[in-house]
């Protein structure tokens, strides 16, 4: 009996395993989606509404996936803390807060990065540029995030179940 309920832990834990590995593969191309709805709320921002940048990143966050609203205020809340940080420093701050809870890959945080560098350091029409560059980044990045979540995604929900099985039955 004993033998019965280790071996079904063990398959259990294995199973929830795998499915833990899959949902991260699930997750990041929502992620991205979402990442790209707030960079063109961000765009109409900066660009028709010429909102200053601290309102802007706050109107997004408010209006944005909740996946990615911490992001965005939390830049907001740094550049209206009085501190004396950059939009740079701040959107490193929060993007550095944002990116251990996110589903998202090296290659995105270099790109998110990449455009905090640009953030509040040119007129509008150039922030819109390297907005626009973001976003033409991300979507590339989006679309491998989906290939790699319908090929992984079922993948490591079976490894996670058969590795189970298979360490059963080795230690049987």
């Amino acid at each position: 009996m004993l033998k019965i309920i280790g071996a079904m832990v063990v398959v259990v834990f294995c199973t929830l395993i795998g499915m833990t590995v899959a949902s991260s593969y699930s997750r990041r191309p929502g992620e991205i989606r979402s990442l790209l709805n707030g960079l063109q709320i961000l765009e109409t921002e900066i660009s028709y509404g010429a909102t200053p940048l601290p309102d802007a990143l706050a109107s997004v966050a408010s209006r944005c996936d909740q996946r990615v609203a911490l992001l965005f205020s939390r830049a907001s809340a740094e550049l209206m803390s009085m501190r004396g940080a950059t939009a740079r420093e701040a959107w490193e701050i929060a993007l550095g807060e944002y990116y251990p809870k996110s589903a998202l890959n090296k290659t995105d945080r270099a790109i998110l990065m990449e455009l905090g560098t640009s953030l509040g350091v040119s007129d509008r029409e150039d922030q819109v540029k390297h907005l626009v560059l973001a976003k033409e980044q991300l979507k590339l990045e989006h679309a491998k995030a989906e290939d790699a979540s319908q090929k992984n995604a079922k993948v490591y929900n079976y490894l996670g179940f058969l590795g189970g099985l298979t360490v059963v039955l080795i230690l049987i």
